[in-house]
């Protein structure tokens, strides 16, 4: 079990994210960090790399490029950024803590397994640090609400490592699609389902050669009652426990006794 984090005043932050190093939400996730530490470093990638997943660049050389004092970009991935921020650009004293995002777009449901932005924060647990990944929902082409990630993310934090969670987990955050005032509160919910990419468009290019695009049809429980999909339609900023260990435990149950 992670200790819980009493005083994050005293706590050294890393702040990653899978939109890049300019992205609004990672200048706003740096700011939240500062304001509850003066010790927060940030690397992130380059450009960005949403739907990346917990992908490693294993087959080129990674350049990290200082821009100012504790902040770095790297030419790779969330995961890789994370994984040289701790062993790397911070190897001396590593952080207790990583954040990651704020991500434009929520990661519910399904989409925690495509996610850059969960995926920096997996990295971060597998390498032994408390991590949460934070986002910022927005339904269908609507405007970014960054002001409700920027009001409610320090009262999220402080409250979730104030009480600590195991060690092969990480924490999963979304803000609902909600001005920061009409926010109902702060809830944990389990992951729920839901399915993207269903809707799959194809066209022809000038050259008449056929391409496609991959669609956004969703289709979710947004009605099951305590999944995160439902807290953040509800109102609620949805807390989610991740865990590493993805075994099966009623499929190893059953497979088992074929197996001796």
């Amino acid at each position: 079990m992670a200790e819980p984090i009493r005083d994050l005043a005293k706590a050294r932050i890393l702040v990653a994210n899978d939109d890049g190093i300019g992205a609004p939400g990672i200048r706003l996730l740096a700011k939240v960090a500062r304001s509850l530490s003066r010790d927060v470093w940030v690397v992130a990638p380059e450009s960005e790399q949403s739907a990346v997943a917990h992908s490693l660049t294993l087959r080129r050389p990674l350049r990290i490029r200082r821009l100012a004092a504790r902040r770095y970009a790297i030419d790779g991935t969330p995961t890789d950024c994370v994984l040289l921020a701790i062993q790397q650009v911070m190897k001396a004293h590593p952080p207790n803590l990583v954040l990651s995002g704020v991500n434009a777009g929520g990661n519910l449901a399904d989409d925690v397994t495509y996610s850059g932005t969960v995926a920096a924060a997996m990295e971060g647990a597998i390498l032994g640090i408390p991590s949460i990944a934070l986002s910022q929902l927005v339904i269908g082409e609507g405007t970014l609400r960054w002001g409700t990630a920027e009001r409610w993310a320090a009262e999220v934090i402080r409250r979730v490592t104030q009480v600590g969670w195991p060690d092969d987990a990480l924490i999963n955050v979304n803000f609902p699609d909600l001005p920061a005032g009409k926010v109902k509160g702060i809830v944990a919910a389990r992951q729920g389902r839901h399915k993207v990419g269903d809707e799959i468009t194809e066209r022809v290019d000038p050259r008449g050669r056929p391409y496609f695009w991959i669609g956004g049809l969703r289709v979710d429980d947004r009605g099951t009652p305590g999944t995160d999909l439902d807290a953040v339609s509800r109102g609620y900023v949805a807390v989610t426990p991740l865990g590493l260990d993805l075994t099966h435990p009623r499929g190893l149950r059953r497979l088992e006794p074929h197996f001796r």
